[in-house]
């Protein structure tokens, strides 16, 4: 297991958590920690996901200097087919993903926020893709990923600039889904990914799949998925207790067993 990027359960949620100080910036030891812990979440899925940082700050960006110095076309190609397919395995993990932001959130990491399903940050918390410092373009999925949510007029500002963003402004480009006090950024943001991680993770996963669909191809490409992906939701024992749990105790008082 990695010391930089670490992976635990907390019951159904699985919590990974970046600690390299002082900065947590991404050298080959964070990005191999990273590949690691998102394959083990693809070989075994959790409920949930909730990525977060320790430290300061969420994260410095990348080590400029062990990673980019000296290196090649053909070699900067490859690394980024490799980081794009991490960022695929956590777009595609059956399950919701939750990324919690506290402070400075740069490049890498915030490129990492954006494959999940859901961005949490403080109201501390600073967002940049400032890769323009050393003539680069975000290429961890950054720019496309920003594009889907804010548009690609503000996503090219945003890298354009190089400039940071603070998390008020990113909610209201609907970048940030929820923005909270720091003095309750922790407890909520863990709150949060625990409620999600407690539902219904097949029917999450429905929900993922469909949205895909829509973002790819129009309404009409996710409806017809709709019968395959949520027909098949009726056999699962999360829908089976469910239902079992709601004609015995009531609504709003379904439990969540099993997949």
């Amino acid at each position: 297991m990695s010391d930089v990027v670490r992976l635990e359960a907390d019951g159904p949620l699985a919590v990974l958590t970046f600690d390299s100080p002082p900065l947590n910036l991404f050298d080959e030891a964070v990005f191999t920690g990273l590949r690691e812990a998102v394959g083990r979440l693809a070989a075994d899925p959790p409920r949930g996901l909730l990525i977060r940082a320790e430290g300061k700050v969420v994260s410095g960006g990348v080590d400029v200097g062990k990673v980019f110095d000296g290196m090649s076309a053909q070699r900067g190609g490859e690394l980024w087919d490799e980081l794009l397919g991490v960022i695929h395995q956590i777009e595609e993990l059956p399950l919701p993903t939750v990324f919690a932001a506290h402070g400075l959130c740069l490049t890498a990491a915030f490129e990492v926020a954006l494959a999940c399903d859901v961005l949490l940050a403080s109201e501390k918390a600073k967002f940049g893709l400032v890769e323009i410092v050393v003539g680069l373009t975000p290429s961890m999925g950054g720019p496309q990923r920003l594009a889907e949510r804010a548009g690609p007029a503000r996503a090219k500002e945003l890298i354009y600039t190089g400039e940071l963003f603070d998390a008020a402004t990113l909610e209201r480009w609907n970048v940030v889904n929820r923005v909270f006090a720091p003095e309750d950024f922790e407890a909520a943001a863990r709150a949060f990914a625990l409620k999600v991680a407690s539902g219904p993770t097949r029917a999450h996963a429905a929900t993922k799949a469909i949205v895909r669909a829509q973002k790819e191809g129009g309404a009409r490409a996710a409806d017809a998925i709709v019968a395959e992906v949520s027909g098949a939701l009726f056999e699962t024992e999360d829908l089976q207790n469910a239902v079992r749990s709601f004609l015995t105790d009531g609504p709003g008082k379904a439990t969540y067993e099993g997949r």
